[in-house]
């Protein structure tokens, strides 16, 4: 006698009645599509993050839907299910946000009952700070740092000699304070050194006593740039010329300021003497000082690209190139024997005459991404350009026509060295550089790659004398002593907690850094001179 064994019912049994084969396909097919994502070696990196990140959201959603829908899950179950996750994300929301990015496009978070301090707190200011504001300027004896990117604006420092051994003799931190948002670097000449920030709904250029970090002065403008990538604030650091300080606000205030008081000379608004609008990430590019000219990047078109104003009374001087403007800052160089300006605009690089403004050369380039990295002049006739976003470098050689016209031909690209925010340099026959935030050797006879080794983020560095230092996104200090053969790192410096974007500043021993939210200085120490 047989006896037939009852199956056990859906409703008895409710996960047994699940239809689980959809949310297994639906995240087996994600994870497969992740795996090919990231061993996409050739894709920029912030193209495999978004990337991932738009799979990961599709496959959330998906599972969303199959529980909401097509589970069969007992109807309880999938209310309260997809309910509990969709106020899970709400609360999410409600109780984080999301504070910019980071140079690879990976957002991140803070709670959003935190409050960033105000920029004027910090170290208290001296009731005896008005009358010794001009003893400050002249107080401190030794090399300056006068303008982005050093003296000469290539990152390359002749000394002092710094002292490698950082285990015996570390970088001593000496002032440290909250400061407001912004990307800009300091200048440093004397005892000041000048930046610029945010500060509620003003646009700040700001003076802080090299030693102490106490506040000298600050200058407000009303204007105010924001946005949840770019984060918020100014981008470009001051340029010092004796006793005046010129910036480029991000919203395209050109500044002329007295460096002892901070009291205002001059003023434009570079989109109405260009005619253009302000950039996607607001205006970057570092005011060029010039033979008795400030030159900066306007991006207007109709040969109002890149403008010349008077160092002393501002008025415009000229005006060349109908390119919109990129993020890098004009530099000044010598090829084939002429002195010119080099803009690197947004699709296309211009040089132009520096007494008229008249386009000599223009090359095309990019497809629309950020172009911030100074070019670097590697020969009597030789440039090399760089972006990231998978765009790569370019050595160009410039060469001067049988008609008295110019050219720009490509010797070599490369993929090897892609410079998002970083600039690069130049050391014997190599290039060193953050290829997508990964410190990077390039041959310059070819453009190949000799190594790439350590991931620093999107930093910034200084050549010291045969020794690198760089600014690690993260808010370390690394000291270096690259060759063809490797990085040759030494030692790190732990400095800030958060996201690092601008650059240094060293003027003799002393490192000024910040970021959007403090800044620190510190001394490094130096070889002791042998008897």
């Amino acid at each position: 006698m047989t006896h037939d064994v009852p199956r056990p019912s859906a409703s008895a049994h409710p996960l047994l009645g699940i239809r689980w084969w959809p949310a297994g396909l639906g995240l087996g097919l994600a994870m497969a599509v992740v795996g090919f994502i990231r061993s996409q070696g050739d894709w920029p990196y912030q193209q495999r993050n978004l990337a991932t990140m738009v799979t990961l959201l599709v496959a959330g959603g998906w599972l969303w839907l199959w529980w909401l829908g097509w589970s069969r899950a007992p109807k309880l179950w999938r209310y309260w299910g997809a309910g509990v996750a969709a106020v899970a994300v709400l609360m999410g929301a409600s109780l984080f946000r999301i504070r910019g990015v980071s140079g690879d496009l990976m957002p991140i978070l803070e709670p959003r009952w935190a409050r960033a301090a105000p920029a004027g707190t910090g170290i208290a200011p001296d009731p005896g700070a008005a009358a010794r504001k001009e003893d400050v300027v002249e107080a401190a004896a030794g090399p300056d740092f006068p303008q982005f990117f050093g003296p000469n604006r290539d990152g390359v420092l002749q000394g002092p000699a710094l002292d490698p051994d950082w285990a015996a003799r570390p970088p001593q931190l000496i002032w440290r304070r909250p400061i407001g948002a912004g990307w800009s670097g300091f200048a440093i000449v004397g005892g000041v050194a000048v930046t610029q920030e945010q500060e509620d709904e003003s646009e700040l250029v700001t003076a802080y006593e090299r030693t102490t970090g106490r506040r000298l002065w600050a200058h407000a403008d009303l204007t105010r740039y924001r946005t949840t990538i770019a984060g918020e604030g100014p981008r470009a650091t001051p340029t010092v010329v004796g006793d005046r300080v010129f910036t480029l606000g991000a919203n395209g205030r050109l500044n002329c300021l007295t460096l002892a008081e901070g009291q205002l000379v001059w003023a434009r608004q570079v989109t109405e003497d260009a005619g253009s609008e302000v950039p996607e990430w607001g205006y970057a590019g570092s005011p060029l000082y010039l033979e008795g000219r400030v030159i900066v990047s306007g991006g207007g078109r109709e040969d109002r690209s890149l403008l010349a104003y008077d160092a002393v009374t501002g008025a415009v001087v000229w005006a060349g190139g109908s390119a919109p403007a990129g993020y890098s800052s004009p530099v000044a160089v010598e090829l084939a024997g002429v002195r010119q300006v080099l803009s690197f605009n947004s699709r296309r690089i211009s040089a132009h005459a520096p007494e008229t403004g008249v386009v000599l050369w223009e090359y095309p380039w990019g497809a629309g991404h950020p172009h911030v990295a100074l070019p670097v002049v590697v020969g009597t006739n030789r440039v090399v350009f760089s972006s990231g976003y998978g765009v790569g470098a370019e050595l160009l050689e410039v060469r001067r026509e049988s008609d008295g016209g110019w050219a720009a031909v490509r010797v070599w690209r490369s993929i090897r060295l892609k410079a998002k925010f970083a600039n690069f340099t130049a050391r014997g026959d190599f290039l060193y550089g953050l290829d997508d935030g990964v410190l990077a050797c390039v041959a310059l006879a070819d453009g190949a790659s000799r190594w790439k080794e350590g991931r620093y983020g999107h930093g910034q560095m200084l050549w010291v004398q045969d020794l690198l230092l760089l600014t690690a996104e993260g808010g370390e200090v690394v000291l270096l002593r690259p060759t063809p053969e490797g990085p040759g790192e030494l030692h790190r410096f732990k400095v800030f907690g958060a996201k690092t974007w601008n650059p240094p500043a060293l003027a003799g021993d002393w490192l000024v850094m910040r970021n959007d939210q403090e800044a620190a200085a510190l001394r490094l120490a130096l070889v002791t001179p042998g008897p």
